[in-house]
Formats: structure tokens, sequence, C-alpha cells
């Protein structure tokens, strides 16, 4: 079943009415009463809720993980009083030591300092943790002793004393990373979201992290060995996001020669991450809305009804709430989905995590044998980074690959001008959308544009319904793109995908949808 339990925050001033939809009985539910916790922001954080230290300051020994045997022979680790409270060792790439041994769980165990002595802790595991060839589950280790985990060997061993350092709160959640007070504060929240199932929405600009921390609330929480599945409502052609949600079964429409599986049977028993849920048609949101309120999909094509068990978790760039009001985005689908809201800050308003960001992608990309150029921080320091965290990836990286030479700044290519005769682009994003025959020139359509402009005009001729007329105009489109994409790359499907910027599952869906008679 989807969650449904309501988080509140302990704060004096909190509303105490609930805000009951207009939208009650349109997705064929019950009437939905959901009061939608306000949005989480760094500063709001702090008035609720106190920063949990990572570290013991009273503990003065340190130990390191060695694997001795294994698929990771020569991996090491250490645990000392400055890291956080708890290192993870397994196979999920969330994990401190990640292992890719076969027999080892994804959250396999845990090591902590307490007491002057090294705690081990199995996380449940499927095959176990034996210290020194016993079966354990909870032991201190003082170091010299050997952990088996699977086929993989681990040896303890102490590193004597060190400076007990101040107390300094966790910089990372997951894959997620900042140590500035803006990224502190959000921790704790995350922490408590992650044990739970509730729906939670993440809030914030292109390229601040939005997926990368909707995979470490699943990876921190009880579904973090069953899937983590991430939808991109942008990335999938309107007329098929039904069938990528929901699935198909075969003869739902010309082309379904099978019946496929969707997003939400992908993700049963685990999460799903419904990626710019704010561009979701207005259409599909009541669909989308009873799914997650009955815990049940409907395949395109089928009358029979399909019990799912998932946590959704959704992102968007986009204010909610003034789509709402924009008739963009339908209120009762929101209600549902903010049980929890967590919002992002921009790069730019947490320039303190610049240069931690920068040397945790330097470590990652270049290793830690290759020495941080000096200097660098300071020029990254200077940047107003729009693209977010992002764009400071790419930053460094171009800075590992090219060297000194390298900009800070991404490159912004002009548009390249026109070619005679044909139409150009509208002027900006708020301009009308390009006509049928602009689209089909930018795809390099074999057909002109004249030849496309005589459907829209026999489609106007027929007398149809606006839906089943601009359908069939559509239609038309995505039939001549899909075989001029495919005719360009030599009919490799995964190489016409990956230009036409949609997944290959998709663009095999679209090409089986608008094949002509006769055509493979």
């Amino acid at each position: 079943m989807v969650d449904a339990v309501v988080l509140g925050r302990v704060s004096a001033a909190a509303p105490s009415s609930r805000t009951v939809c207009q939208h009650q009985r349109d997705a064929g539910g019950e009437a939905c009463s959901y009061a939608p916790m306000p949005r989480w922001t760094a500063e709001e954080a702090a008035t609720t809720t106190e920063l949990s230290p990572s570290v013991v300051a009273s503990l003065d020994e340190s130990f390191a993980i060695s694997v001795l045997a294994g698929p990771d022979e020569g991996k090491r680790i250490v645990v000392a009083p400055g890291m956080p409270a708890r290192v993870l060792a397994g196979t999920s790439p969330a994990c401190d030591l990640v292992l890719a041994d076969r027999l080892v769980s994804r959250r396999h165990i845990a090591f902590e300092l307490s007491r002057s002595r090294l705690r081990v802790t199995d996380l449940g595991s499927r095959n176990g943790t034996f210290v020194q060839g016993l079966l354990s589950g909870d032991v201190y280790l003082r170091g010299g002793e050997m952990i088996r985990l699977g086929e993989t060997v681990l040896r303890v061993e102490t590193l004597g004393a060190v400076p007990a350092p101040e107390l300094t709160p966790a910089v990372r959640f997951g894959k997620l990373v900042g140590a500035s007070e803006e990224m502190r504060r959000l921790y704790p929240l995350c922490d408590r979201l992650a044990a739970s199932s509730v729906p939670v929405i993440i809030e914030g600009e292109t390229g601040t992290g939005k997926e990368v921390l909707a995979e470490a609330i699943h990876e921190q929480g009880p579904r973090a060995a069953k899937p983590f599945v991430v939808f991109d409502c942008t990335a999938v052609p309107p007329t098929l996001v039904e069938s990528a949600l929901f699935g198909h079964e075969r003869g739902a429409f010309t082309g379904a020669s099978d019946s496929r599986r969707g997003v939400f049977e992908e993700a049963h028993g685990g999460t799903l991450l419904l990626d710019e849920i704010g561009d979701l048609e207005i259409a599909l949101q009541a669909k989308l809305l009873r799914a997650i309120q009955r815990s049940e999909i409907q395949r395109v094509g089928s009358a029979r009804w399909i019990r799912v068990d998932i946590r959704v978790l959704a992102a968007t760039r986009r204010d909610l709430e003034r789509e709402i009001q924009a008739g963009r985005f339908r209120d009762d689908l929101f209600f549902r989905l903010a049980v929890a809201r967590i919002e992002l800050p921009a790069l730019r308003k947490r320039r303190g995590d610049v240069t931690v960001l920068a040397h945790h992608f330097w470590q990652e990309l270049a290793g830690k044998r290759v020495p941080f150029p000096p200097g660098f921080a300071e020029r990254l320091e200077d940047y107003d980074w729009p693209g977010n965290v992002r764009e400071l990836y790419n930053a460094v990286a171009r800075r590992v690959a090219l060297g000194e030479a390298a900009p800070i700044e991404t490159s912004r290519p002009q548009p390249a001008p026109p070619a005679p005769g044909s139409i150009p682009p509208p002027p900006s994003s708020t301009a009308s959308p390009p006509s049928l025959a602009t689209l089909a020139a930018a795809a390099g359509a074999t057909e002109s544009a004249a030849s496309t402009t005589d459907v829209v005009e026999e489609t106007l001729g027929m007398d149809l319904p606006l839906a089943r007329a601009r359908e069939r105009v559509v239609e038309e489109f995505e039939r001549r793109y899909v075989q001029r994409v495919l005719a360009q790359h030599g009919g490799n499907v995964r190489s016409a995908a990956a230009a036409s910027g949609i997944a290959r599952r998709y663009f095999q869906i679209l090409r089986a949808r608008r094949a002509a008679p006769g055509e493979p």
C-alpha cells in the first residue's frame, strides 16, 4: 500500500485546519482531506529541529578496515572521530565501503566508534556477518579481528590515538553533499523522512540535486533493497505517458504486439520518483491520483486492476501552488503528494558548498593522488552558478580533462542562422509554438513542409473533433519523424533514440504505434 501518514512539524504556529480538495471524487476515490506540509526550507528547519552531531567528541581511537580477500581486495577505509556516526559497508553505491561481492547485501554492516572501540552491527543481511569465524549481530572490536561477509574478508586494525576534533554536523546525506548551514539544517528532516514511506515533494531549480536527494531517501529507508525507478515526465511524448506509467496489454493500440509493464509495476515494493511532475498534462493527473490513492493501476487496454506497493516521491522545478492557481495542476493531486515538502536551495544561496563540492567532484573524477589545483577554488567561488550543482560538476570535469585552459562558465553556442527559405524558430519561450512544418524541417524529414501542411489541411476538411484532429496530425508527424531519424542512423534504434532525446524503450513504442501498414 502507498502510505498516507501525515508528518507534522512541531511549531506553535502550525495551522490546525485542513484544506479539502475541490476534485474530491474526480478520480473515483474517496474525499481527500490532506493538509499539505509547508515547504521545508533551510531557514525554517532550524526552528523545528536540533542538529544532531555526527561524531562523539570523547573518542580518540581510529580504525582501518581493509579488504584482504574477495572481489574488492585492496580497498581500505578509515573510521575516525571526524567521520559520520555510522560508516556503512555493502553493495549499495550509497555505502562508504562499496563491495562487488554478490553474496553481500546492499547495506550489510555498519561500523561505529563507541567507548574507544569499534562497534560492528549486522543490518539484517541475507548471508550474515562472521567475526573471527562466529556468526555475529552486534559486537565490539579492539583491532586485529577478521570479518567475513559472503566471499569478502575484512581485517580491522587500530590506528592509535588521534586528537578529538570539535563537533561537526554531517556533510552529506547519501550522495547529496553539502557542509553549508543551509544543507545541514535539512539533513535531520531527510533522515526522518527516509525512515518512513510517506509521499514527498522535492522542489528546487534545475541542477540542485533533486534526483540525488530522492535516491538518498530511498537508499536510507526500509525499501532500500527494492527497486528505485525514475520517470521523467518531460522525456516521454504526451501520447505515450499513460502507457509508460501504467503499461499496456497486447493489442491495446496499433503496434502493441506484446504486453508491457509500466513504471508503477516496475517499482513494485520500492520507490517511484516522478521527476518534473509539474510538467505532466492535467488530463493524466486524475489517473495518476487514483493510482497513488488506491495503490492500484490499470494497464491501457485492460479492464483488470493491479495492486502495487510503492512509495511515491515527486520532484519539480515549478511552483506547484502557482500552477494550481493557473489551472495547470490539480489541487487534489498536490495535496496527496505534499505530505512532506523539501526545498533544495540553489547553489548561489549556499556558496559555502562550492569548494566542498568541487573537492568532492575532483576526487571522484581525478582520484585522490592528483592534487586539487591551487587557485581553482577561488575562481569557482567568484561564479554565480546558474546551472547549480550540475554546472559545477561540469566545470570540475572540464578542468580535469583540459587543465588550466578550461573555462569555468559553460559555453552557450549561438544557434546557427536558418537555411534559406526555412521558417525561423520562435524568438522566445513565451512565443507561439513552432508550426508542424517547422518541426518537420527541424527533424530533417524527407517530405517537404508543404506536404506536412497538406496533412493539416486534409484533417481540417474532415470535420473531426479537436482532440481527434490534433491526434491525427501528431500521429503523422511522429511517423515521419521516426522514419527520418532511423534512416539517419542506419536503422540503429539505440542511436536514433539517443538523437531524439527519449529512452530507447519509448522510441520503440513510438515506432510500433506509428508504423504504417507493411512497415517493419
